[in-house]
């Protein structure tokens, strides 16, 4: 049964490994697993905040390797994601991703993927990473919907009935479904996955990250998903290093 508006964020059930903590109010999931990362919590938790408007979760990785060798958890989330709304939305509704993390629903943007991890050398292992999700479940002005027909959210993709506790617990069963796939057969898979998910490959692309801008055409990904941009004759590579976030801001 969905959760009734004005009842607080409800405390949810997740798979093993994972651990729930439910915020309410104005509670930034994704600041405050940065911050108990930090802080050195568990891994596998996931804080998360469901309001009338919005989901919002994130969940704090403990990841085995080298900074490249570890964000590609970034991309088993997103895969996760769209196999989660998948299985709960009506069947006409798509799901795809920027290369920078914003998610597309219908080919609309809806929400985004953050990332953030521990700051160490390039070569030395990280601590923890931390995958946030943020999906806006109603339009930011229920009186004029689909007045910015580039954004959308849930309720004008016709999910108005799902229900987003039931969506952020599928995310983690599936995440963690892919997560186990990468452990045992490698990023083959989860990359074979992705590549029919990700918008605009071979296409002309602009984006800002860490302050600069980048432009070129997509030309593909390296085998630790950064992305080939080209330029003339030039080919660039941007690492998923690049979608880690300083302060909260990418």
């Amino acid at each position: 049964m969905a959760m009734p508006k004005d009842e607080m964020t409800p405390e949810l059930t997740f798979p093993p490994l994972f651990q729930g903590e439910a915020l309410t109010g104005a509670a930034d999931p994704f600041a405050k697993a940065c911050t108990q990362a930090l802080l050195g919590c568990d891994a596998g938790t996931v804080i998360y905040n469901i309001t009338p408007d919005a989901l919002k979760a994130a969940i704090i990785f403990a990841p085995e390797g080298p900074m490249e060798e570890a964000l590609p958890v970034l991309i088993a989330c997103e895969v996760g994601f769209q196999n989660a709304l998948g299985a709960l939305a009506p069947p006409e509704v798509s799901v795809h991703f920027r290369w920078d993390g914003e998610i597309l629903v219908n080919n609309a943007r809806c929400g985004r993927m953050r990332m953030a991890a521990a700051e160490v050398a390039k070569d030395a292992d990280l601590d923890w990473v931390v995958i946030g999700l943020e999906l806006p479940l109603l339009p930011p002005d229920p009186e004029t919907p689909g007045l910015t027909p580039d954004q959308t959210c849930l309720f004008e993709e016709g999910c108005a009935d799902l229900d987003p506790g039931l969506l952020l617990e599928a995310w983690t069963r599936h995440t963690l479904v892919w997560i186990n796939r990468w452990s045992d057969e490698g990023l083959r898979p989860l990359s074979t996955e992705w590549r029919g998910l990700v918008d605009k490959m071979g296409e002309p692309v602009e984006m800002t990250l860490a302050g600069q801008s980048y432009s070129g055409t997509f030309m593909g990904i390296d085998e630790s998903f950064g992305m080939l941009l080209r330029q003339g004759d030039d080919t660039q590579l941007l690492p998923l290093s690049l979608l880690l976030e300083q302060g909260g801001e990418r």
